[in-house]
């Protein structure tokens, strides 16, 4: 299906749609027309010499800098080249192209003077493949992503480098390749190009609906293990929740409920009056993490349906306007939360694992989940696994949006590191993909020692996918495969579908 941009009705999970499963994507007749309009605005302005920052003077500190009629027509490719100044590796092609995503839906406000050509041969770069190399490490998150998406400039040009088919290549090669050709810059086609926090938005949007997935997938971790432990289930209870007013700590608990309906495991005798706050808190302590992520959503979500340039065009009012909506904190602050709930819920995780690996806090299952204890050490090493992927969260989870340093000589001198909030919370999922893993494994494990009792249906669905991938451990093996292919099928969805097929969707 075709996702049509029209600058105000975008969503997170639309971005994924277009930037990892490869939607085809148009601009609205609307939105064309917006931005053609704004392009007769500019090109008046131009035709009457006014002064525009951007446009016929420098960036920055050089924004003072007035240029003459032959230096503008060459100014934009020069703005272009010496702003693509990123370092390292690529960011994944989904990243890039969520970044493109993000950017066209900008120009769909009709702010930003570019001109259509250049907005119609990036929706064809995107939907058929073109995908720009953009060093993920330079950018500041203010004036916006410059270095990384001025190389997705680059591939406008013909310059520059890009991925197609699989193949890295120059980009004209891959313009080329796609049936395409390059443009040659005009008046402000470079800086609306690359005028924007468009990297940090694109990739949050990716961020943001993996990190909910993450925690649908960490209530199924959660329910197993409450069924292996034989919790208390009054901590659960709607009520409870109700009283308190959170959502998200009501939308747990009723997951969890229905997770755990029908469970022989929890009818068994032997509960405690209260179980350990890794138990009990779990409601609280992830509906907190919904909450915030629903935040970080707002967040995002704002940043990707407005207008977010440099100057900014008004061409019912015949005016431009200079101000700072490049700015990359709101998507900052946003991700920091987004990576403080994930890394938060993380550590819940790992104490739950702990305690079905202790047999002085597991009701009764052996030491490590194995028979053997002593001559086997059973899943003892996951959770040191586990211990350290959250200990390298804590540190991730530290905030990049507090530690501005200047740029421009001083003209720029706050910025909001809103990248690196974003590359270390994509870090942090990372790690907690493996984190949940580990727990799932193990609750599966602890299930082989409470036969005949029977989990729930729900956690019944989840325990049959964990031994599709992880095979019941009778004795010492490696089990760093293990980890790493329940790993996989955690981050695919393949986990909470299964669950999900049997209860419905999960809140």
């Amino acid at each position: 299906m075709v996702v049509v941009l029209d600058g105000h009705s975008l969503k997170a999970e639309d971005v994924v749609k277009v930037a990892r499963d490869g939607e085809p994507i148009a601009i609205s007749k609307d939105a064309a027309a917006r931005i053609d309009k704004c392009r007769g605005l500019l090109e008046r302005k131009i035709a009457a010499k006014e002064i525009m920052y951007g446009v016929n003077t420098g960036i920055g500190e050089l924004s003072e800098v007035v240029l003459n009629a032959e230096q503008v027509g060459k100014y934009q490719r020069y703005l272009v080249y010496s702003h693509a100044a990123g370092v390292g590796e690529p960011m994944a092609q989904e990243d890039a192209r969520a970044a493109m995503l993000s950017r066209l839906n900008t120009h769909c406000w009709g702010h930003s003077g570019i001109r259509r050509e250049l907005v119609e041969l990036m929706v064809e770069m995107l939907n058929r493949g073109v995908n720009p190399v953009m060093c993920q490490k330079g950018s500041v998150g203010a004036c916006g992503d410059l270095a990384p998406m001025a190389q997705m400039a680059l591939t406008l040009l013909g310059e520059g480098e890009a991925f197609y088919q699989g193949k890295r290549m120059p980009g004209a090669e891959a313009l080329k390749a796609a049936g395409l050709s390059p443009v040659a810059f005009r008046e402000r086609d470079g800086l609306a190009a690359i005028n924007g926090s468009n990297a940090i938005t694109g990739m949050g949007c990716i961020e943001l609906v993996d990190a909910e997935r993450w925690l649908r997938t960490q209530e199924v971790a959660l329910a197993m293990t409450l069924e292996a432990l034989n919790a208390n289930m009054k901590a659960f209870d709607a009520r409870v929740h109700e009283v308190r007013g959170y959502p998200g700590a009501q939308a747990c608990a009723e997951n969890i409920r229905k997770i755990t309906e029908g469970s022989e495991l929890l009818k068994r005798p032997g509960k405690k009056v209260q179980d350990a706050y890794s138990l009990r808190s779990s409601p609280q302590v992830i509906g907190a993490a919904k909450d915030a992520l629903a935040w970080t959503r707002y967040m995002l979500e704002i940043e990707l349906n407005h207008a977010a340039d440099n100057p900014t065009f008004f061409p019912d009012e015949e005016l431009v306007l200079t101000g700072a909506n490049f700015q990359g904190t709101p998507m900052a602050f946003a991700l920091e939360v987004l990576g403080m709930a994930v890394t938060t819920v993380g550590v819940l995780s790992e104490r739950r694992t702990n305690r079905l690996m202790n047999p002085h806090l597991s009701v009764g299952l052996p030491a490590f989940l194995t028979k053997g204890a002593g001559m086997f050490s059973g899943l003892m090493l996951s959770q040191y696994t586990a211990g350290a992927l959250v200990s390298e969260n804590r540190i991730l989870a530290a905030p990049a949006a507090t530690l501005s340093i200047p740029a421009a000589a001083d003209q720029e001198d706050f910025v909001s590191m809103g990248m690196t909030t974003t590359i270390k919370a994509r870090q942090i999922l990372e790690n907690s993909w493996s984190i949940v893993a580990i727990e799932l494994m193990a609750a599966a494990q602890a299930f082989e020692f409470r036969a005949p009792a029977k989990p729930s249906p729900g956690c019944r669905a989840a325990y049959e996918v964990i031994r599709k991938h992880v095979k019941k451990l009778e004795e010492d093996r490696p089990i760093y495969d293990d980890i790493n292919r329940l790993t996989k099928a955690a981050r695919s969805g393949e986990v909470l579908a299964a669950v999900e097929k049997i209860v419905g969707a999960l809140r």
